[in-house]
């Protein structure tokens, strides 16, 4: 394998330290949350201890620290994405807060009866109930661009689907229930051409690739905190300045506001516009700590590690008689789902979990993809950059003595 300092990586996660039925702790439910490495912990700690106080309302000395670790997390959100400015940062509680804005904002002032918002077949239901929601508010149409049994979008189709009512399209970077990367600069192109902007749901694909919004071209990246090793409750909506400038906000309160009378309300500039109320503050200074230590690492360097470690664990599954991929998209990043003949997912995870191993088993809020692929649920193991190959050994050793003992 490629030199990867996983080994050191692992002592900077305390949790991977816990045993589970006296078994050692086996964490391959990424795709839902990661882990937290020390130099999140303690940074959050450090905050609470020493400079806690409500951001941009003090002048004392601790709302001043609070204020400049708050603002300075946002530039390092900025220059990891590439945004050209932290005006285009909206801190939110997470992916579908920040989706959900776009919906009632840009959504409700620019949609129309019998306008349409194209989304895919292997959407997140964060990223598919916003847009039904604003459908039944405006009277605009939900179009849906199909996916092959890879797993993967039929471009062709999704380009037939752009048409002159197209007023968005709302797209994921990387599957959750797949693995899925779509071909989003492709995709955007094809929107561009046609003057319809994109919303990216990049939840899952943040974690494991470099991210560059204006080399993308994206109106709109959305992603949050837990899924890149920093906290929850915290996550970025990425939107173009010019957008972001007509939208109206989304919460009315404090710090949202420039000006209050009874009779009218001045909003605030951006980014304040669209962040009212006392925001999580010790989490987003956590979450700059988290892309100082992802920073560290390299993004690149953590690509390359997860997808021998993808290789890997596919090529041990495709061994195991009875076990059945879901989802095998040519382009593809750190996640396995997968059935078993005769085993319910719900089973799989239980009888992996007395093994230590955490796997996640469900429809991952994903309903429609388990339809296409016409079963209830998959059983789920995404891996994360202190993942090893040796865990991927205990895993699929799991799952043969659990084929055996079911027969």
């Amino acid at each position: 394998m490629t030199h990867f300092p996983v080994e050191k990586i692992r002592l900077d996660f305390p949790i991977l330290e816990e045993k589970i039925r006296n078994k050692p702790l086996v964490y391959l439910d990424n795709a839902a949350s990661c882990q937290k490495p020390n130099a999140v912990i303690d940074t959050i700690s450090h905050v609470y201890r020493h400079d806690y106080a409500n951001v941009h309302r003090g002048v004392h000395t601790l709302s001043v620290r609070s204020t400049d670790k708050f603002e300075s997390a946002r530039e390092k959100i900025r220059a990891f994405i590439n945004a050209d400015s932290t005006k285009e940062i909206i801190i939110t509680k997470g992916t579908t807060e920040s989706i959900n804005l776009v919906a009632q904002t840009y959504g409700k002032a620019n949609l129309k009866p019998g306008d349409e918002i194209l989304i895919t077949a292997m959407e997140h239901h964060s990223n598919i109930v916003p847009w039904q929601m604003l459908c039944e508010q405006t009277g605009a149409i939900l179009k849906v661009a199909p996916i092959n049994q890879q797993g993967e979008l039929i471009v062709t189709e999704f380009e037939k689907l752009l048409g002159d009512k197209t007023r968005l399209v709302a797209v994921v970077h990387m599957s959750n229930a797949l693995g899925t990367i779509n071909p989003v600069k492709n995709i955007i192109d094809l929107a561009h051409s046609r003057s319809i902007p994109v919303l990216l749901d990049g939840a899952q694909a943040i974690p494991h690739m470099a991210v560059d919004v204006q080399a993308l071209d994206c109106d709109f990246y959305a992603f949050s905190g837990h899924k890149l090793y920093g906290p929850s409750g915290v996550g970025i909506l990425y939107g173009k300045r010019a957008l972001l400038e007509a939208m109206p906000p989304y919460q009315g309160g404090g710090d949202m506001i420039r000006k209050v009378t009874f009779e009218e309300t001045e909003y605030n500039s951006l980014p304040y516009k669209f962040e009212a109320g006392t925001p999580s503050i010790a989490d987003v200074i956590g979450l700059g700590a988290a892309i100082d230590y992802l920073n560290d690492i390299g993004m690149d360097a953590i690509a390359a590690y997860e997808a021998e470690l993808l290789d890997y664990a596919t090529e041990k599954a495709r061994q195991i008689k009875g076990l059945r991929i879901i989802g095998e998209a040519a382009e593809k990043g750190a996640i396995l789902s997968f059935v078993l003949d005769r085993i319910h997912p719900h089973d799989i995870g239980t009888m992996l979990d007395s093994l230590g191993v955490a796997i996640r088993a469900g429809h991952h809020c994903a309903m429609p993809v388990m339809d296409f692929y016409e079963v209830p649920a998959t059983a789920r193991a995404s891996f994360a950059m202190y993942n090893t190959q040796q865990e991927i050994d205990v895993l699929m050793n799991g799952i043969e003595s659990l084929i055996e003992v079911f027969g």
